[in-house]
């Protein structure tokens, strides 16, 4: 995104589908957008700043029954939780928008009246293969084996109904002309191609209404139509004009076009085609650029729930520091290409990047500055002993902007990073401890004041990503990051004013061990602990106190099963997990400690002894509905099983 200095800069985010709860996905996006909006304001410009959620389709009409909610309920509840965890992370948006808002839908309506009179919506016969969870049409040449999803994997289902279409295929000629009008339209620029070649294949027109279901938008009232709602990305879509008063009252449309819609990449075809189509057909301005990011995994693996290692943001970003989380997000890895979470990568930005090289900087001139000039800090003389590095960090100060305009975060931390670099160099080069002792007083104050500089300018550019890190950083530096601060340190080069500096306590404590369990963790955690409990009791010996009679005995009640299913439980070291016929109506689950000595081939179709009035327990999260007899001694584990098959569900005794 190149730089282009104008009054108004309009920045979304995309508003997020509630069908489920916010993940580390939608806070890199917002963290993103919320971090281009603080720098676009720290450099004087008008911004306004969009997120919100989208809460209509199929999809949440059937998640909403699941729970026995009405579509609205539901939205209330999951759209709330995306807006109180951006207002816990202080995500600095100028408007929250949901798609269930009245002047939304009024600006939809409107919308839709408009292309339908300009001849580029019509109504047909739609028969084709629809995917239920991306709200998504797809032809029989995009399904893998000729029935799932490729977005998502999973199965379509055949949908034959009227429906309107928009004439996507008109807009073709002119969708590739926007595209080379600026190699940047779409950010990063690798993936200009991929949605270039997918228009060049040719585009066909767009069904963009349902009549399958309710939970959507009617169409307005001079189309007469009730049975049909909008498709859910014709209404989605919109909300980026709706928010301004597309329709209803236009008075902040003078923000459009958009400067950047920041997206996830797996919407990209819906953002970088079908969106600058509508416009076109609304007569409306694109959008300077459209930029995708990439994918989370954790620990090198996909997040699933099933898994439970999916990152919950407002987790990691209690435990780690809200700041941290937000520095390591935008450092780590660079826009447009998959991240990897990790507990270890995350400490070690806070220790490295943070901890050592910005806080223990600041504490290395605040120490020096007390003990040799009572915290007293002179800009004069640092142009006289310091010119080259003075001159070698500004160069990196003023040509560090284009880097975020392109959403190049990480290459944006990199080049400040190196000014820190030059003032530790500058310390343990110029060392003042000895200049001091050589009554050279005046280049010792040179070397701090250029440190306190380069601190100053690093918290003015560096304040859009860790706003309150770097008040704080100012705040002992004498001064306050603002536009006037802006305005001086960085575009006029200027330096400091005599301060007097002063303590804060250490920015960046080192940690030392993860500080968040997953439940996969927990789960594994707690499987050592049982394990450690059954081994301290495996050596208990008879005693008189533990004989029972006869009675006692006949109280547990014993039967011949028969292995009908057995599988490995991921992960666990340990488990087997059986389902085992003992002549019910169903087999029952058991889960058994025995993988060291059997594998699941062993005991498929094979009989054991179990104990089946055992009150069910959990195992790492799976219910057990019985315990399997077997013998241990230091020779290994053997199952006891009848001499002979029997009928499964015989009773033993």
């Amino acid at each position: 995104m190149s730089e282009e200095k104008c009054k108004r800069v309009y920045i979304t985010t995309p508003i997020y589908y509630v069908n489920d709860v916010p993940h580390i996905g939608h806070a890199y996006t917002t963290i993103i957008a919320d971090t281009l909006a603080r720098y676009s304001r720290l450099v004087g410009m008008d911004v306004f700043f969009l997120t919100g959620t989208d809460e209509h389709g199929q999809k949440i009409e059937q998640a909403a029954k699941a729970r026995g909610k009405t579509p609205k309920e539901y939205a209330d509840e999951i759209s709330n939780r995306f807006k109180s965890l951006w207002d816990d992370f202080e995500i600095s948006y100028d408007k929250f928008i949901r798609t269930t808002d009245e002047h939304h839908i009024k600006g939809v309506q409107k919308a839709f009246e408009v292309m339908y009179n300009n001849g580029d919506i019509y109504k047909d016969l739609y028969r084709g293969h629809y995917c239920v969870s991306c709200e998504t049409f797809f032809t029989e040449q995009q399904l893998v084996d000729e029935e799932f999803c490729p977005e998502c994997g999973r199965s379509t289902s055949i949908v034959e109904e009227e429906s309107y279409f928009f004439r996507l295929s008109k807009y073709q000629d002119r969708l590739l002309e926007w595209y080379d009008s600026r190699p940047d339209r779409i950010l990063p620029k690798s993936k200009r191609n991929e949605v270039m070649n997918f228009v060049k294949n040719g585009l066909d027109d767009l069904s963009i209404t349902r009549t399958s279901f309710d939970w959507g938008i009617k169409l307005p009232d001079s189309i007469n139509d009730p049975k049909h709602v909008m498709y859910v990305w014709l209404d989605a879509l919109m909300n980026y004009v709706t928010a301004l008063g597309y329709g209803t009252d236009e008075k902040l449309m003078e923000y459009w076009p958009a400067k950047v819609h920041l997206i996830g990449k797996d919407i990209l075809r819906f953002h970088a085609i079908y969106w600058p189509a509508f416009l076109m057909s609304l007569g409306l301005e694109l959008p300077h650029h459209v930029a995708a990011h990439g994918w989370w995994t954790r620990n090198g693996e996909k997040m699933s729930k099933s898994k439970g290692n999916v990152v919950d943001p407002k987790e990691i970003a209690d435990a780690y520091g809200l700041e941290n989380f937000r520095y390591f997000m935008l450092r780590e890895v660079p826009f447009g290409q998959d991240g990897d979470f990790s507990q270890k990568a995350l400490m070690d930005r806070i220790n490295s990047d943070l901890g050592n090289d910005l806080g223990n900087l600041l504490n290395r001139i605040i120490g020096m500055s007390g003990k040799y000039f009572d915290f007293e800090v002179k800009s004069d003389n640092v142009a006289e002993f310091h010119k080259s590095e003075l001159e070698e960090a500004e160069k990196i100060f003023s040509t560090v902007e284009p880097y975020l305009y392109e959403i190049q975060t990480n290459r944006y931390l990199e080049d400040l990073w190196k000014t820190l670099r030059i003032a530790n160099k500058a310390i343990d080069t110029a060392m003042p401890w000895v200049k001091m002792k050589e009554g050279r007083e005046s280049e010792a104050m040179a070397t701090i004041a250029l440190v306190a500089n380069i601190l100053a300018k690093v918290a003015v550019l560096l304040h859009p990503f860790m706003p309150r890190t770097t008040q704080t950083i100012a705040g002992a530096l004498g001064f306050e990051v603002n536009h006037e601060s802006y305005l001086k340190l960085i575009k006029n080069s200027e330096l400091l004013e005599a301060f007097k500096i002063e303590k804060v306590p250490p920015l960046f404590p080192r940690i030392e061990e993860p500080l968040v369990e997953t439940p996969a963790e927990k789960a594994e955690a707690e499987e050592k602990k049982e394990a450690k409990r059954a081994e301290e009791k495996k050596d208990e010996k008879e005693s008189g106190a533990n004989l029972i009679t006869i009675d006692q005995f006949f109280q547990t009640s014993l039967k011949v099963g028969t292995v009908v299913e057995a599988e490995e439980v991921p992960k666990s070291k340990k488990l087997l997990k059986l389902q085992v016929d003992l002549g019910e109506e169903r087999p029952r689950q058991i889960i058994a400690g025995i993988k060291e000595w059997y594998s699941p081939d062993d005991l498929l179709n094979t009989q054991v002894c179990v104990v089946a009035n055992l009150k069910p327990a959990k195992l790492m999260g799976m219910l057990s509905e019985g315990m399997i007899l077997a013998a241990k001694d230091e020779e290994g584990l053997c199952l006891i099983r009848p001499e002979s098959p029997k009928r499964a569900g015989t009773p033993i005794g």
